[in-house]
This record gives C-alpha cells, sequence and structure tokens, in this order.
C-alpha cells in the first residue's frame, strides 16, 4: 500500500495530539506536586550532541545550552511524531482510519523503552533510572506517561478517521 500525503498528515497530527495529551496529564501531575518532565535538561542532552557528546554523567550539572527549553519541547514533539510513526508502521496505515485501542497503548507503553535504555543512561540516571534517589517510582511514572502517550494516540486518531479518507 502506498501511503499518501494525507497519511503523513494524519500521522504527524496523531503524534502531535498524543503529545499534547501527555502534556496535559503532565500539567496535572505538576498541579498536584508530582515531580514531571524538565524539557531544558532533554534541550541540553540534545544541544550536547553537535560537540559529539551524547553520554553525561548527570545532565543536570552539564553546560547549559542555548536555547535548551526551545529545543527541548521540539525534541518531545518530534518524538511524538516518530512513536506515531512506529505504530503505523507496526500496524499499518488502515488503523488511521480505523483506530483501536490496544494497539495505541501496546505501542505507547513499548515507546517507554527508549527512555529507559537510551535517554536515561545517556543523561545519567542510569538503566530505567537506576541511578537515581527513587527507581521504581520514576520507573512507575515512566509507564504512566507513556500509557497516557498511548491513550492520547487512540485520542488523536480518532476524530482524523472520519475527517480524512
Amino acid at each position: 500500500m502506498n501511503i499518501t500525503i494525507e497519511d503523513f498528515a494524519r500521522i504527524g497530527l496523531i503524534g502531535i495530539g498524543a503529545t499534547a495529551v501527555m502534556d496535559l496529564w503532565q500539567a496535572v501531575l505538576g498541579r498536584l506536586g508530582v515531580p514531571t518532565l524538565n524539557f531544558a535538561l532533554i534541550g541540553r542532552w540534545v544541544g550536547h550532541w553537535r560537540h559529539g557528546v551524547v553520554m553525561h554523567r548527570a545532565i543536570g550539572k552539564a553546560a547549559p545550552v542555548r536555547g535548551e527549553l526551545a529545543l527541548g519541547w521540539v525534541t518531545h514533539y518530534a518524538t511524538g511524531v516518530a512513536f506515531a510513526s512506529l505504530l503505523i508502521a507496526v500496524f499499518g496505515v488502515e488503523w488511521t482510519r480505523s483506530p483501536t485501542l490496544a494497539p495505541a497503548l501496546g505501542v505507547g507503553i513499548a515507546t517507554v523503552a527508549a527512555p529507559w535504555l537510551l535517554m536515561q543512561p545517556a543523561m545519567g540516571a542510569g538503566i530505567a533510572s537506576s541511578k537515581t534517589p527513587s527507581p521504581a517510582r520514576s520507573r512507575a511514572r515512566s509507564i504512566a506517561n507513556h500509557a497516557v502517550f498511548g491513550l492520547g494516540l487512540y485520542l488523536s486518531a480518532l476524530p482524523l478517521a472520519g475527517v480524512v479518507r
């Protein structure tokens, strides 16, 4: 099956929508006093790549990067679109025309592998937050965040399924 420009647009909107759902979740948690993601640190990590530095002992102690907060947000949304693309790569573009919850939730939860195995170790937190003060709590938050992202994939696909045919 050929993927059309409309399909690419739909995938992009699903990824952006799912990321926004996750951000709303983060905002609620923040209001409740639960520590949430710091996108400036993600931007700092990505910003250091241009100097060939990917691994850090503690990203919070690394030199700040100009525009790191904006870079962190752009990285966050680009990752959301990439993860939406992963969903479509696994389940096909037809999923976007008739979305169901299980594939979206499954892919959302599976994407927790990215922070656990790549981002957290590279930023100094260890594999699956093993070097943080409360690894189990951090892992539970990561799973919850990615489950909410998966729910967001589904919720974002629903209105688009009937709009673009």
